[in-house]
């Protein structure tokens, strides 16, 4: 039976969050979310379809671009704005919204990840509301979470490249 993340409560309209307990430390846990290249293996939209350009670590004021499809494929280019190593990582594009995960250690082996989507940056939150972004990403984090949690359980921490 496959886990599911938890729905938290933000208390803010503009905010949509899960969260999930993994079985490994932080560290390993944030190394993978701050592998732009695994974001697609992470995504719970369904959208995001690879890295075309950034590092291979993610660091404050890194910016990497993404292949997208949302109905038509498309790219963007996503710049990191919260970096507390280990612990908290958020990215924006263009919209200026941001996809945030803030990781919590319960000890040296279990870890609490809360992944939001963080409207109240945009450049006009009602716009999210409209095309139902809110929603949406309400169900892609704690479905990314899932994704989250199986990689990092199963031992899945590295990206095969194929050249």
């Amino acid at each position: 039976m496959t886990e599911r993340a938890e729905i938290v409560d933000t208390k803010n309209p503009n905010m949509r969050a899960a969260r999930i307990t993994i079985n490994a430390p932080a560290q390993v846990i944030f190394d993978l979310i701050a592998d732009p290249r695994r974001h697609a293996d992470i995504d719970g939209s369904g959208t995001v379809k690879g890295t075309v350009s950034g590092p291979q670590r993610l660091s404050l004021d890194s910016s990497f671009g993404m292949s997208m499809n949302m109905g038509f494929p498309y790219t963007t280019r996503n710049t990191v704005v919260e970096f507390e190593e280990g612990r908290r990582i958020g990215w924006r594009h263009f919209g200026h919204h941001v996809w945030r995960y803030e990781l919590e250690p319960v000890d040296a082996t279990t870890t609490i990840v809360t992944e939001t989507f963080d409207g109240s940056t945009a450049w006009f939150p009602p716009a999210l509301k409209l095309i139902k972004a809110y929603d949406n990403n309400q169900k892609a984090v704690a479905k990314s979470l899932v994704n989250l949690k199986a990689l990092i359980e199963q031992g899945n921490t590295e990206k095969e490249r194929v050249q």
